[in-house]
């Protein structure tokens, strides 16, 4: 499939009410209006291309650029592209698929670390959820990482940028489940911060209460735990 056939088949597979649906979350004009499910079947079909993936993201389409996301190869991404792409984010749908981009390159650590100190309410949240994907996936990680990373939260989370204090609280849960020692740094950042407040605009989603997802996906895990070893 070259650009133009995709573009296409985007165009054809778009729904007015999917654009309403966008719009709510904060995507721009340039989009097709197109689900999630057909473009992650559209990706399976095309499968991986990573010529394709950077003309898709160079039309700025949003639709295009999520399709970009999904059938690039992380192996040939230099961090020249990375930053270059980075700079593109427009809202926090597409960063958040391009992270889950970036965690699957060479260069996830040293972007959420280079990222962090950018003042753009996107290029942050995306620092803030690669952090997040890494206290749930990468083992190797020592704990005193993700201390600097509370000691930020507990700071300074109430300062920044509406969709980076959203990032900032997921990746708290998340450094909050990794491991019993993390889970009671996190625990007690909840009670220096209080309250995160994040506006969710005209959707009907929540902000969750940091320490209450922590204990629960604990105690979840504990349970399955206990399950596979009965």
């Amino acid at each position: 499939m070259n650009l133009n056939s995709a573009l296409r088949e985007l165009k054809r597979r778009g729904t007015a009410q999917n654009r309403k649906v966008y719009r709510r979350h904060g995507v721009g004009e340039n989009m097709y209006g197109v689900s999630f499910a057909d473009l992650r079947g559209l990706a399976k079909q095309i499968k991986t291309d990573q010529a394709l993936a950077i003309q898709l993201w160079a039309t700025g389409n949003h639709e295009a650029q999520v399709l970009a996301t999904l059938i690039a190869d992380p192996d040939q991404f230099d961090a020249k592209t990375l930053d270059a792409w980075a700079k593109d984010l427009s809202n926090y749908t597409i960063t958040d698929e391009f992270v889950d981009l970036v965690a699957r390159t060479a260069y996830r650590q040293k972007k959420a670390d280079k990222w962090r100190k950018a003042s753009g309410e996107w290029i942050g949240r995306a620092s803030w959820h690669l952090i997040a994907q890494l206290a749930l996936h990468d083992a190797d990680l020592p704990d005193s990482y993700f201390e600097e990373n509370l000691h930020e939260i507990a700071t300074s989370i109430h300062t920044r940028k509406n969709r980076v204090r959203e990032a900032m609280n997921n990746a708290l849960i998340a450094i909050g489940v990794r491991n019993a020692y993390l889970q009671d740094k996190a625990l007690g950042v909840t009670r220096t911060i209080g309250t995160v407040e994040v506006d969710q605009g005209e959707t009907n989603c929540r902000t969750p209460d940091a320490a209450a997802y922590i204990l629960k996906t604990v105690a979840r895990k504990q349970r399955q735990s206990t399950k596979v070893t009965t």
